[in-house]
């Protein structure tokens, strides 16, 4: 009988902690810790965030354990994100990743989170039709640190062809709601105000950039201004104009998302197309996905919200892959927090 391969993934690269049990590519759990202190700051603060990963980190994986009903000498490896993001929550991660490792005599295996948000569409649900992306495909990798524009040849071939110069997707919706008075995370409050909204209420500047690269640096400072001015004329203006500001907000930043795709997919005679990432859970994103895929023929894969965000479950596949070539790293290894795939 084939031994079966089990992979414990450990994710800790921003302000979740999470880890999740794969078993020959099927989920078997996958637990989320989520940080809400940062709420009261604006944003994620680094140093707290390491803290909070110490604390979470061993009831997370007990959990997981626990919900996937297996036993730790069950395992085969562990994964874990070795980067990019914050250097002091990565490093919680790998270093309880090295010691369970020795302890249980088992090999670890370093991922990257870019590579993992992708990789995200070959996860395995009892129960439901596994379709996965075929190869080549194209996928746009959007989130708080990362607006991408990714080619997939293989599992282990990617190379970024597209990617922000400046702030990301998912860093200008913050930014922009912060702008209007909104907590954090502002994104998903945006697209909740947005569907009360007129998309076409206001109109705003849109970048433009050789190739398939992005900026939303001017964007999210033009944004400012434009609201700096309406506020001198009426005090009331954001108040008054959040549903439409909301939606003509998200309609800008998405269509210059999708833009950039679509070039993409015509030079490169693509029609397989995925979205990841925390921005790819945005329902008006997912809409103008649809209908570009309807327009232009496109055979689309859109994540499950649980794998959108950060989580465990797309570092375990991404380790389950790797287990299979073999392709392991040495008790040596360190975290990075720059892009790179």
């Amino acid at each position: 009988m084939k031994s079966q391969v089990t992979i414990l993934g450990i994710e800790s690269s921003c302000d979740d902690t999470s880890a999740a049990i794969i078993r020959d590519g099927v989920i078997l759990s996958n637990i989320i810790a989520n940080q809400k202190i940062h709420k009261l700051y604006g944003g994620v603060v680094p140093e707290l965030a390491s803290r909070a990963h110490q604390q979470n980190i061993i009831p997370v994986v007990d959990e997981a354990i626990k919900q996937a009903n297996i036993r730790k000498k069950d395992l085969s490896a562990i994964a874990f994100t070795c980067g990019p993001g914050l250097l002091g929550s990565l490093l919680v991660g790998i270093s309880f990743s090295k010691g369970l490792s020795i302890a249980l005599n088992i090999p670890i295996i370093e991922v990257n989170h870019l590579q993992a948000h992708i990789l995200v569409h070959f996860i395995k649900q009892n129960k439901k039709k596994y379709y996965h992306p075929q190869f080549p495909f194209l996928c746009l990798l959007v989130s708080g640190g990362n607006s991408n524009i990714v080619l997939v040849k293989s599992i282990n071939e990617m190379k970024i062809i597209g990617q922000t110069i400046d702030d990301a997707a998912g860093e200008a919706f913050d930014k922009c709601a912060r702008v209007m008075g909104l907590p954090y995370p502002g994104g998903p409050i945006i697209d909740l105000l947005a569907k009360k909204g007129n998309p076409n209420a206001f109109k705003f500047n849109k970048p433009l950039l050789d190739k398939y690269n992005y900026s939303f640096s001017g964007f999210k400072t033009s944004f400012l201004y434009f609201l700096k001015n309406e506020l001198k004329k009426n005090s009331h203006f954001i108040e008054e104009n959040k549903h439409d500001l909301s939606a003509s907000l998200q309609a800008t930043i998405i269509s210059i998302l999708m833009n950039k795709l679509y070039k993409a997919t015509v030079d490169l005679n693509i029609k397989e197309v995925a979205i990841a990432g925390g921005v790819s859970s945005n329902s008006y994103l997912q809409k103008v996905f649809k209908e570009y895929a309807k327009k232009y023929n496109w055979r689309i894969h859109i994540p499950s919200i649980t794998f959108t965000t950060d989580n465990a479950a797309m570092v375990a596949i991404t380790g389950y892959f790797k287990f299979l070539s073999r392709t392991f790293c040495s008790i040596n290894v360190l975290p990075f927090t720059r892009v790179n795939i």
